[in-house]
């Protein structure tokens, strides 16, 4: 294992299954510039979203020791599907650890729309776990939601394809029958979705509103963070640490899309038997 910088308390982890939850590490780094940050994109597992909940579960648990190990003293599961599959365990087996998951912005845009129509956009895990159906129980119960699985984006998400024929097609396919049933505002229920908002934007037209939940996931764990006892740390240690399952060549790719700096990135691999991640190389 290649040797890692110093870890103070004050670290927040964070992990997705690929490099969608890079959109949130952004909100995390631009809110609170001066905690270091631990990233895990489970490149090799990608996407989480077809996965069985139990299975995404068990991924979820090993990434979050791990991270623990590395001296991570908050775990931010930015991934829509872990966080549908794997928050509330995790938070009975961590009880003492935070947890900070990504729920779908389903409130504010019940509250805030005009003609009751809203639409959502996730993976199937997602729209089979509680914390998603809790959402719209408690706060859309005079909303009609459409949903859709966008069926194949986070793939070509994950190979860059923002803007090509087959991601158009995608969310055409999503978007136009909402549209038709005269929805003001699109929810983005998976973390990689913020990638595609320009291409999104433009099919849905400047009068539905795109709802990113990245910033609300930084500022509620500014809110946590502020409430962790950090005496006797150094807060400028703001270096980024950046873990990928995958490749460093495409995962760089992504890294220079959200323009960070002081960050290294280490290679990890999985045991065979997906109980174990060790760090195999540097860049």
């Amino acid at each position: 294992m290649n040797k890692l910088p110093y870890f103070p308390k004050n670290t927040i982890g964070i992990f997705d299954s690929g490099v969608g939850g890079l959109s949130v590490l952004r909100e995390i780094r631009n809110q609170i510039p001066d905690s270091p940050l631990i990233y895990f994109g489970d490149q090799i597992h990608v996407p989480y979203g077809p996965r069985e909940l139990e299975e995404v579960y068990s991924l979820s648990k090993v990434i979050t020791q791990f991270l623990l190990g590395l001296g991570a003293g908050i775990i931010v599961v930015a991934c829509n599907t872990a966080s549908a599959a794997a928050l509330y365990p995790l938070r009975e087996e961590f009880p003492d650890i935070p947890f900070v998951g990504m729920e779908p912005a389903v409130k504010p845009a019940a509250e805030k729309t005009n003609t009751g129509n809203v639409g959502v956009l996730a993976t199937p895990a997602t729209f089979q776990g509680k914390l998603y159906n809790s959402v719209v129980e408690r706060f859309a119960k005079n909303v009609k939601i459409y949903q859709n699985t966008c069926s194949g984006l986070v793939q070509e998400i994950e190979k860059g394809n923002f803007t090509g024929v087959k991601t158009r097609h995608i969310l055409e396919n999503a978007l136009y029958p909402m549209l038709e049933n005269k929805i003001d505002s699109v929810v983005l229920g998976c973390t990689h979705y913020p990638f595609v908002i320009p291409l999104i934007k433009e099919i849905v037209g400047p009068e539905v509103a795109v709802i990113d939940p990245a910033p609300a996931v930084a500022k509620q764990t500014m809110r946590i963070l502020s409430n962790v006892d950090d005496s006797g740390t150094d807060r400028n240690q703001n270096h980024i640490t950046l873990l990928t399952s995958g490749s460093i060549k495409e995962f760089q790719t992504f890294i220079d899309m959200i323009e960070i700096n002081n960050y290294k990135i280490h290679q990890v691999k999985w045991s065979q038997n997906r109980s174990e991640i060790n760090i195999v190389h540097e860049k």
